[in-house]
């Protein structure tokens, strides 16, 4: 399940980080852990964008000034996005950075093109290695049109398949079809105009401080419609739990897949309909 969150922004022209993926995984651990289920307290088999909205950057980051701001956040696990909605809604309001957001509706996005679409865009920067401990190995570089690039990219996904247990043993290895090919005349074009695709974000994990590399290109995918299928609910690359390697489909507008959703529970929710309240 892919659901797009709308929040009402209540302070208009706040900022938060450039980059932000961070913030908002602190968030969403939290009302997980806030639910009380345990089921899902470890569970990481998810994957979020980051927060859509009209912006304007400065040197403190982006600030936001449109009346609503958009998060996707998706995952093959149904009661999962279910549980994370319901607490959600139950609050009145979050804070992200220096944003405070009101949860206002829900939407959900169709999978019907996924499995035959080719080319997709990085609406969160790909990650190929997790960080590890006193090892700079997740911050170097890796050409995205050499084969190493794809292969990490692999590894990293077939893992979390083998990890969500949906996919046994003999089908994974069914899974050999798998290929990144970046858009080459983007990246020439971003080298030309001195622009970069790949920067070292942070990243949180039990109170410790990481730096990764990651990703933002578009790109065409050749794998298994279920490869695919799980990648555009659950991320593509590593650490997709802390808001790295979602992708869309490219040349589309994600409206036009979306309708709206009911969470099961919030039958008669109503959020504030004064987003300029204080």
């Amino acid at each position: 399940m892919r659901a797009r969150i709308v929040f009402l922004l209540k302070n208009r022209g706040a900022y938060i980080p450039f980059h932000h993926q961070f913030l908002l995984a602190q968030v969403i651990k939290g009302i997980t852990l806030k639910g009380g289920n345990p089921e899902f307290a470890s569970f990481n088999i998810y994957n979020f964008s980051g927060l859509k909205g009209q912006t304007k950057p400065s040197r403190k980051g982006l600030h936001y000034y449109s009346s609503r701001v958009t998060l996707v956040v998706s995952s093959l696990n149904k009661d999962f996005i279910d549980y994370l909605l319901y607490h959600l809604f139950q609050l009145p309001s979050i804070e992200v950075g220096g944003l405070v957001l009101v949860p206002e509706k829900v939407e959900v996005e169709s999978l019907e093109e996924v499995a035959a679409a080719e080319k997709f865009i990085c609406i969160s920067p790909m990650v190929l290695v997790a960080p590890k401990i006193l090892d700079e190995s997740s911050k170097e570089f890796i050409n995205p049109e050499k084969d190493e690039f794809s292969d990490l990219v692999y590894d990293a996904t077939l893992q979390r398949m083998e990890a969500c247990t949906l996919f046994d043993s003999e089908k994974l290895s069914t899974f050999n079809e798998f290929q990144i090919v970046p858009d080459k005349a983007y990246l020439e074009k971003l080298e030309l105009a001195n622009k970069k695709f790949s920067r070292i974000y942070p990243l949180y994990d039990q109170d410790v401080k990481f730096e990764v590399r990651g990703y933002t290109f578009p790109f065409e995918f050749y794998a298994a419609p279920e490869v695919k299928n799980f990648v555009f609910l659950n991320g593509i690359g590593a650490l997709t739990h802390k808001g790295f390697g979602m992708i869309d489909i490219a040349n589309q507008d994600p409206n036009v897949r979306a309708t709206p959703y009911q969470v099961p529970g919030l039958e008669h929710f109503s959020a504030d309909p004064n987003p300029g309240n204080q």
